[in-house]
């Protein structure tokens, strides 16, 4: 064991159980640990580096902002923020944004909103309001998102939990119908589940929702935190079923994979519900993170890193399914957010994690079961094929003993 872990692990709250590597570099595709063995890294920190480690656009933004104006917080006007919100508004479809830095943030911004509208628009009476969300729903840590999870570990020992909050099946309509009742403000969902294990819908679930939700006068908002800004193969993944949702969150990527950066983004008449002091965020929409989220977006739509994930997605699942390992139960994903569900009874995911580190592959098990696969969307179909080499070989090793 290295002294950054043996220091980390009596220093750090044990709040996370990475894997055995300590990375000092990063470029593209690939870190480095302090040895200097190689990695090509399938994780992106959860979608956070989908421009790549170290974009050099993204650093030389980065670093001009830094040597001019970082934080002067939105008691001021700043000359970056107003750019940024116009292309993302306008990439987006949508009317308005709220900016701030972490999704967890985003998205309890998004409750707030939506429960403000219920009462100041919808007319629904006053501390009556209610959020549908999804079972194996993954929106963040902080109590109130907490308060809507149906996964126990992060609920137990936390609560009492916020009121006001509805969990139905995930992919269920019927369900979804069931559940809104004259109280309901909104109905919260990730077009696919992430964190939940790689959970692609039904084809038609999404635009089933918004249908149903535009009739009962219910806000439709979707997380897309993990899956938006070209993961799946369109910059967003509600664009798969031509859906426009009533409020979007958004997050990870828009930081270029060097610092936090949200955005709550909605209709006029959902976001106008906020005036002064209602709501606010001493870094949100820094000029600096304003900077490098225009930054990423136009990297973005200038490198076709949205047509390259619905491209090699394809490819990568075609060849993941193409395995055939009696470990793997299931190959699902869409674009380059992929899930390799593993049969427990036979193997644990986090043994192939390790097994893969060791061949210079990183990875992360969700849920004890699942393999993601979530690759900076600037790597090329020669890398996934070295992906492709060193899995093959770990899932043959295990299956062999």
């Amino acid at each position: 064991m290295t002294d950054s872990i043996e220091l980390e692990q009596h220093y750090c709250a044990h709040n996370y159980a990475p894997l055995p590597v300590v990375l000092v570099r990063g470029e593209g595709v690939y870190v480095w640990d302090e040895s200097g063995k190689r990695y090509l890294d399938m994780m992106s920190a959860y979608s956070a580096v989908s421009h790549g480690h170290c974009h050099p656009r993204l650093v030389r933004a980065l670093t001009e902002q830094a040597q001019r104006l970082a934080v002067v917080s939105r008691a001021f006007y700043s000359d970056r923020l107003a750019p940024f919100l116009q292309r993302i508004c306008a990439l987006t479809g949508q009317d308005m944004a709220l900016p701030m830095n972490t999704g967890a943030e985003a998205v309890e911004t998004a409750i707030k909103a939506a429960r403000k509208w219920a009462y100041t628009v919808k007319g629904v009476t006053p501390e009556r309001a209610e959020i549908i969300a999804c079972d194996g729903n993954f929106h963040g840590r902080t109590l109130a998102i907490v308060a809507m999870s149906s996964e126990l570990q992060y609920r137990e020992g936390f609560g009492p939990f916020p009121p006001g909050f509805t969990r139905i099946p995930y992919g269920d309509v019927a369900a979804l119908e069931e559940a809104i009742t004259p109280n309901t403000a909104a109905f919260l969902v990730e077009p696919i589940q992430g964190e939940g294990g790689i959970i692609v819908p039904r084809p038609g679930y999404l635009a089933e929702c918004a249908r149903l939700c535009k009739r009962h006068d219910v806000l439709l908002i979707c997380d897309e935190i993990q899956s938006g800004l070209g993961r799946t193969g369109a910059m967003l993944a509600c664009e798969h079923e031509g859906v426009k949702p009533d409020g979007l969150v958004l997050g990870k990527a828009l930081g270029g994979g060097l610092l936090p950066v949200s955005v709550f983004l909605a209709r006029r008449d959902v976001m106008e519900v906020f005036h002064p002091g209602d709501h606010g965020s001493t870094f949100g929409g820094n000029p600096l993170a304003a900077a490098v989220a225009l930054a990423a977006l136009e990297v973005l739509n200038e490198e076709r890193l949205v047509q390259r994930a619905a491209e090699l997605g394809a490819y990568f699942m075609s060849k993941l399914s193409a395995l055939r390992s009696p470990l793997v139960r299931e190959v699902r994903g869409k674009g380059l957010l992929i899930g390799m569900d593993m049969d427990p009874a036979k193997v644990s995911a986090r043994a192939v994690c390790e097994a893969l580190m060791q061949r210079g592959v990183l990875s992360k098990e969700t849920h004890d079961t699942v393999v993601r696969f979530a690759p900076p969307l600037v790597i090329t179909p020669e890398q996934i094929d070295d992906a492709l080499t060193q899995i093959r070989a770990v899932l043959q090793d295990l299956a062999a003993g």
